[in-house]
């Protein structure tokens, strides 16, 4: 396609070269005329009459313009499409501290559809995998980010609309950080900085200074939270004990100062100020109103609620109205749900957006992003959460969203089908699960991790007939995998985990079984099995490796190496135990003896949740690390 895009162009030309590529669009004189005019108002896309015409208001909008235009122009000749932003900024959070860093040629990919989609901000979730000049430790073996590479990116988003904002911490979430003897002088707890320590703000100082020279913004994400130990470290024994909230305010105070040296609008996360909220608080004066001392001693920053574990709206926007008692207006930070383990939890996701994103316009919020964690290795790809990044971007240009409209944009933006990427979600949503897995089953992590056996899942699973599911699955995502040419790598590599699930799945239950049948034909046979399962979970691995490496630094890998290799070599053991067994070299195989007991703990399992927890909980009963 032609076209040619003349009128106000001096804040997208460079933008507009970028997006005509990514849309396989030629500028040309002699294209199809379309006039661009800047001003304030709805965004509009439109062609009447043989020619076209653009209004925006803000960069990113001429962008999410651009693109409907092309979308509408191939569907049918003539149309008029007007949008009003219903939020000042949609943003993504792109986590790049759970192993999986991605590359700047990932990010830049991304930003390009981000443009396209119309969302115009881009965080980095940085805890160490920044450059630090003078701290060589920083972010050491961890793929860190140069300064270089950093400004690369934002020179890159600043061309299609999209502010970078850096976000740190400054506080807790340290512990790769504080791992090493230079932080030793400085750490509360393993995790959490040692506040009131002159060299703890030395070393915040310097990590301010390094993002500073990386981007434009004047914005940044300072972190804090979760910082649950604060104060009851190194902190008690040279103070003795102290009020969590009092240690925060005063250590939020000093940081603030640094930002403010640096010309920075600082932001944190709101849920360390969560104790204030309830009626029955301490921190409430007699009229039930927060008090006074308390809203004062917190320093001028932005707060960003996060929560993406409730598809109740009220939820929301009762939480929306406590931080309005703090006297300011919370930014929302909802989840794409990418760190459930291998496998986007796309129910728990689109229920709680649906649900917050109704919360957020009725309460007036003006500010919302979408984070995208990758917690416990980053087994899931990143880019599954592009579904979720298309619901986001429409509620931010409309009141009400379909899911039809949802999935045509996401067709066009993403070059994906909406419905065949929903099929990924029932590898964890499988029988015995919830609907939208609310309780958040990690169903095929346990099951490809857990060992066949130790089997420390195995009651839990019993009776869920597991391994037909995961059958019925696989000939599903090869038909979505045909659907979706663009996607092809992702969905087979979806496609081997449901293959390789449909017969490890049930493997321990079987093993015993025929242990305790004494039936020295079917564990010859299972022998056959194992060797099956050990080839196709390298199989997986392979696929799994170059989906990581076309998006992220190669730092972080061994780890998932290692769990895959774990898998393969336990596996090795297993046949082992079985042949000793079947020479009579033992009288019995004492792992086999023990009984199944339904897993339970640390976290509690609940009705609607098969299994789910962290790679050295799911693989052995034993301790993984001491």
């Amino acid at each position: 396609m032609k076209l040619y895009v003349k009128g106000d162009l001096s804040s997208v030309e460079e933008g507009l070269e970028i997006i005509s590529r990514h849309l396989n669009i030629e500028l040309s004189m002699d294209g199809h005329p379309i006039h661009v005019k800047n001003g304030k108002g709805p965004l509009k896309a439109i062609n009447q009459k043989g020619k076209g015409e653009i209004v925006f208001e803000k960069p990113i909008h001429f962008f999410r313009a651009f693109g409907l235009w092309v979308e509408n122009y191939q569907k049918k000749k003539e149309f008029a499409l007007s949008e009003v932003p219903q939020f000042s900024m949609t943003g993504v959070m792109l986590d790049a501290s759970r192993n999986a860093v991605p590359t700047v040629a990932y990010i830049e990919k991304l930003l390009r559809k981000m443009a396209v989609m119309g969302l115009d901000s881009l965080m980095l979730y940085t805890e160490d995998t920044y450059e630090i000049k003078e701290q060589p430790y920083f972010g050491y073996m961890r793929g860190r980010y140069t300064a270089e590479e950093l400004r690369t990116c934002d020179e890159y988003a600043s061309s299609l609309g999209i502010e970078m904002i850096p976000c740190i911490q400054t506080l807790g979430h340290m512990r790769e950080a504080l791992k090493w003897n230079y932080a030793s002088d400085f750490k509360d707890t393993d995790d959490i900085l040692l506040v009131d320590e002159p060299k703890t703000y030395e070393f915040l100082e310097k990590c301010i200074i390094s993002v500073s020279e990386a981007f434009k913004t004047k914005r940044i994400h300072i972190g804090m939270d979760e910082t649950f130990q604060l104060g009851l470290g190194k902190y008690l024994e040279k103070h003795g004990y102290e009020n969590h909230i009092e240690i925060m305010n005063r250590h939020l105070q000093k940081v603030v100062a640094i930002t403010e040296k640096y010309g920075y609008k600082p932001m944190i996360w709101s849920d360390m100020y969560f104790p204030l909220f309830s009626e029955d608080s301490k921190y409430r004066d007699e009229n039930g109103r927060i008090c006074e001392e308390i809203l004062l001693g917190i320093p001028d920053v932005e707060l960003v609620y996060w929560n993406y574990y409730r598809k109740e709206q009220e939820v929301y926007e009762k939480d929306f109205r406590h931080h309005k008692e703090l006297g300011m207006m919370p930014i929302f930070a909802g989840g794409a749900w990418t760190w459930n383990g291998m496998v986007p939890n796309y129910g728990k996701a689109i229920a709680t957006t649906e649900a917050a994103m109704a919360a957020c316009k009725k309460e007036g919020i003006k500010e919302v992003l979408v984070t995208l964690w990758g917690d416990n290795g980053a087994e899931t790809p990143l880019s599954t959460a592009e579904p979720i990044l298309q619901l986001f971007a429409e509620h931010t240009y409309n009141e009400d969203v379909s899911s039809e409209q949802v999935a045509e944009r996401f067709e066009f933006c993403c070059k994906g089908h909406f419905q065949d990427f929903m099929i990924l979600k029932h590898l964890d949503e499988t029988p015995g699960v919830m609907k939208d897995n609310m309780n958040t089953s990690m169903t095929s992590k346990v099951g490809l991790y857990q060992d066949i056996l130790i089997g420390l899942y195995d009651e839990n699973i019993r009776g869920l007939e597991l391994g037909d599911h995961y059958r019925s699955l696989v000939s599903e995502i090869k038909k979505a995998k045909l659907h979706n040419p663009k996607w092809e790598n992702l969905f087979d590599f979806y496609e081997q985990l449901a293959r390789v699930l449909s017969v490890k799945a049930e493997a321990g239950l079987q093993l015993k079984e025929a242990y305790e049948q004494k039936d020295d034909e079917q564990m010859k046979a299972f022998l056959l099995k194992l060797d099956w399962i050990q080839t196709n979970v390298d199989e997986l691995r392979k696929k799994h490796r170059d989906i990581w490496f076309a998006a992220y630094k190669p730092f972080g890998w061994e780890v998932v190496d290692i769990r895959y290799g774990g898998v393969i070599t336990r596996i090795d053991s297993v046949k082992y135990r079985i042949n000793e067994w079947l020479e009579g070299k033992i009288a019995s195989i004492e792992e086999l003896e023990e009984e199944r007991l339904r897993h339970d703990g640390p976290w509690e399992i609940v009705d609607g949740l098969v299994g789910g927890n962290v790679y050295h909980r799911i693989v052995t009963a034993g301790n993984f690390s001491l």
